[in-house]
């Protein structure tokens, strides 16, 4: 079906449905609380404090400021949240997440929580493969996204000192709902997303919404890697003095997993200039290809499996949960908040360990003067005679292919609070509040890479044999190891633990008319349990079971599961936070705040850092983070700004799979974060400005990196949204941008800053139907994100990652 067909059948859905009330009318500019001042802030907090009279910095994104960032993955949301650094370039999941300089010195958010509902997504936000955003979706039962950085996220969340960013959703307090459909301009993709919710009686009401989508993506895979959906429902039941209220999510979704790839780098270290390979484009293509999806292994029994590259990452996630809030007496509250959610699936997806040209590469695998072949596409068997010019680059992949069978992150967490408000003389009221948080995380997953020969091109590349001198074939249709020797076997692994959390917190706070000051305190205690096991080589393995010994077969790494290790360790850190707000008028206000906060380590530690008796040291266990912030609130009839002064002190210990390093280091970062809005007369702009002065203060692992820069810390992150409306017509830009970052620690090669500007347009067609086109990345640019080389190579081509490229949608919502 075209993309035209596919668009007049959303539009013909949407007229099926008739309205069942008007939409909203204009409000006058003087009505609109632009930076929602007023609204409570219920993400990492005690509760109950608006926004401007809290000593916290706290953000909100509503449904359609969303629809206007026009984003193509959930974590691509959070580039608009100030002081956030989302590098958002691994597809719809894998996103590496830091804030306020933080640092990520191996993958995923670990000093930052993602939340649904007030709900850790994942207990540890940088589980390797498991990061957070892989099991959260973005759709129509999102009411706002609230974060709060730094402050009292530390007291008030377990491993998250750097803050929260929580997805809260709508529970059906006004009848009505909307359809929408989503197609591809320039790429294959089909979503549908729907919501609906509404009172039932007086006292009961309900919200459900989903979506599900078909494609192949804004890159070049060469088959819909992304396939998938999720449904997500709500129901409220209110008492005289409360209420209950139960959840439901299951998320079973497919998308292709972005991993570094070949980008070309001319010029130098200080001055790079980046471009693509010849045949293969960095914002559009993939190693993913049609010839290269079904391959067979060994699983984590080290028994046969044939493994579907198209899982990509794959997660299957089913969570039910409720929350109750009743009033107990006057002034006494107690409020409690479970979840319960099972999480599997699978992460796959190639890295290429090695670009090179392509002669080399044959000549380390099978020697002196070995030839290539096709193992497989249009060309499969024929000989290729000329390897420098390989698809004009000359260039080979010795492809690792990530394959990671995520068996158990299922995970539990309960928050038990109770609230005793005091209203003291005048106008002071104190808040009392003790609560005990409990959770529970499992990582259970296997790893078994093996490793490939791959042709650099972007349309559906091809594997590649090799033959020794001697006539010899030495790989097996593009299979040059069951395993990956070229990083000396590590990486064929089984992880099987879990970890426990016990948190008793307290806090108080004193609000009067003008001054609020608040204080927090909390205690987490954890216990990791389970084992781990490693790679062994395993001799003349017939893994296909064809009777035959090949070469890859002579030598395969299994799972060493007869000999797992202990892991079997206890940590505690004690947690605070101070803060004080003072309102000099009801527009105006300024706060301070100091917080120490910490982060337990989990499955990073594993393979390193594990005694034998299964303990680890103090340091190991846990890393600290100390912060200073210093804010200041205001907003008139037509503008509201936000502005915070931030320091912080972090300790980080931490393992990277692809390097092979583990990190033993501290951090100091300082810096201001802006967020403002202005409209006046249909103009509106809103956008928010970080700058970041961070730097390596101590490496106990190597000391020539202290003082350096850490790696990808831009000193400055920014977006801002114009748009402009007239009567049934919006138009408007999105603009992501960051200066200049170091690739490495080492501060050699610089990635160049970039502006990414996602722009949309809209019309009210009818009243309720809309009509929108967007585009994310309309000037197409490369704009990288991390790159796994810290200098350029001999022959200027680097592994990295960037910014998906152009892509254009069109959808047609309907809202009732």
């Amino acid at each position: 079906m075209s993309n035209i067909s596919k668009l007049l059948c959303g539009v013909s859905l949407a007229m099926l449905i008739t309205p069942t009330s008007a939409y909203a009318e204009d409000t006058e500019n003087n009505d609109v609380d632009l930076l929602l001042m007023d609204e409570i802030v219920v993400t990492g907090t005690a509760g109950g404090t608006t926004k401007l009279h809290s000593s916290v910095s706290v953000s909100s994104i509503g449904t359609e400021q969303i629809s206007d960032y026009a984003p193509r993955s959930t974590a691509e949301i959070f580039r608009n949240i100030p002081g956030i650094r989302s590098e958002s370039s691994g597809g719809e999941g894998n996103a590496n997440i830091a804030v306020r300089g933080l640092p990520v010195a191996a993958g995923g958010a670990k000093f930052l929580q993602l939340h649904e509902d007030g709900h850790p997504v994942m207990e540890f936000g940088d589980i390797a493969f498991g990061n957070a955003d892989i099991f959260l979706r973005a759709d129509y039962s999102i009411d706002r996204i609230e974060s709060i950085r730094g402050g009292s996220a530390s007291t008030f969340a377990s491993n998250s000192p750097g803050g929260v960013i929580n997805f809260i959703s709508k529970t059906g307090e006004e009848a009505g709902g909307s359809i929408g459909a989503t197609i591809g301009l320039d790429f294959n993709s089909t979503r549908v997303d729907f919501e609906y919710g509404t009172p039932i009686n007086d006292t009961l009401r309900f919200h459900v919404a989903g979506f599900y989508r078909e494609g192949e993506g804004p890159r070049r895979s060469g088959y819909n890697g992304n396939s998938g959906g999720q449904i997500k429902a709500n129901v409220t039941k209110e008492f005289e003095n409360g209420y209950v209220r139960l959840y439901f999510k299951h998320l079973n979704d497919r998308s292709v997993g972005i991993l570094p790839m070949p980008v070309l780098v001319t010029g130098s270290n200080s001055d790079p200039v980046v471009g693509s390979v010849a045949g293969f484009d960095a914002g559009s293509d993939t190693p993913h290809s049609v010839f290269f999806q079904k391959v067979l292994g060994l699983n984590g029994d080290n028994n046969p499996r044939t493994t579907d590259i198209s899982d990509g990452m794959r997660p299957i996630s089913t969570s039910v949960g409720g929350e109750f809030s009743f009033d107990l007496a006057e002034g006494l509250n107690i409020t409690d908040k479970i979840r319960v959610t099972s999480n599997r699936g699978r992460f796959v997806s190639p890295f290429p360990s090695q670009v090179d040209d392509a002669q080399g590469i044959a000549d380390s695998i099978g020697g002196a003067g070995s030839t290539l072949s096709y193992a497989n596409g249009p060309n499969g068997g024929d000989a290729i005679s000329n390897p420098a010019g390989l698809n004009g680059n000359g260039l080979l992949m010795r492809t690792h292919l990530f394959n990671v069978e995520i068996n158990d992150f299922g995970n539990f967490s309960n928050d038990l609070r109770l609230k005793k408000t005091l209203d003291m003389d005048g106008d002071t009221t104190v808040n009392l509040m003790a609560g005990y948080y409990k959770s529970r995380q499992t990582i259970d997953m296997d790893w078994v890479w093996d490793t490939f020969l791959l042709e650099v091109k972007g349309d559906n590349a091809a594997l590649i044999d090799v033959t020794d001198a001697s006539g010899n074939l030495v790989t097996d249709n593009g299979l040059v190891a069951f395993g990956v020797p070229f990083w000396g076997n590590c990486c064929t692994r089984s992880y099987d633990t879990t970890y426990d959390i016990d948190a008793p917190y307290a806090s108080v706070s004193v609000e009067t008319d003008k001054l609020n000051v608040d204080a927090s305190i909390r205690y987490d205690s954890g216990n990791a349990f389970g084992t781990f096991a490693g790679a062994v080589q395993s001799a003349n393995l017939d893994v296909n079971q064809d009777g035959v010994i090949s070469v890859p077969e002579q030598s395969v790494s299994v799972i060493d599961n007869a000999n797992p290790s202990v892991v079997d360790y206890d940590w505690s850190y004690w947690s605070y936070s101070l803060g004080a707000n003072y309102a000099f008028s009801d527009d105006l206000a300024t706060f301070a705040r100091y917080s120490r906060g910490g982060r337990a380590n989990a499955d990073r530690l594993l393979f390193g850092k594990i005694n034998p008796d299964g303990s680890v040291s103090d340091e190991d266990a846990v890393d600290m983070v100390n912060q200073i912030e210093v804010g200041v609130k205001y907003r008139a009839d037509n503008l509201g700004v936000f502005a915070t002064f931030f320091y912080a002190k972090t300790e980080e210990q931490n393992f990277e799979a692809t390097t092979q390093k583990f990190v033993d280091r501290t951090f100091k970062a300082k810096g201001v974060e802006l967020e403002a809005v202005y409209q006046i007369n249909g103009f509106d702009i809103r956008g928010s400005v970080t700058f970041t002065d961070a730097e390596i203060s101590k490496d106990a692992l190597n000391v020539a990196l202290e003082g350096n820069t850490p790696r990808r810390q831009a000193d400055l992150i920014y977006s801002f949204t114009p748009s402009y409306s007239y009567d049934r017509f919006t138009v408007g830009a999105n603009v992501i941008g960051t200066t200049s970052s170091f690739a490495q620690d080492d501060n050699q090669l610089v990635m160049p800053g970039y502006a990414q500007v996602n722009a949309f347009a809209y019309v009210e067609v009818v009243e309720g139907l809309r009509l929108s086109v967007n585009a994310n990345n309309l000037f197409d640019v490369i704009g990288l994100t991390e790159s796994e080389e810290g200098s350029i190579p001999a022959n200027g081509v680097i592994r990295a990652r960037s910014i998906a490229g152009r892509s254009i949608t069109a959808s047609l919502k309907y809202s009732f």
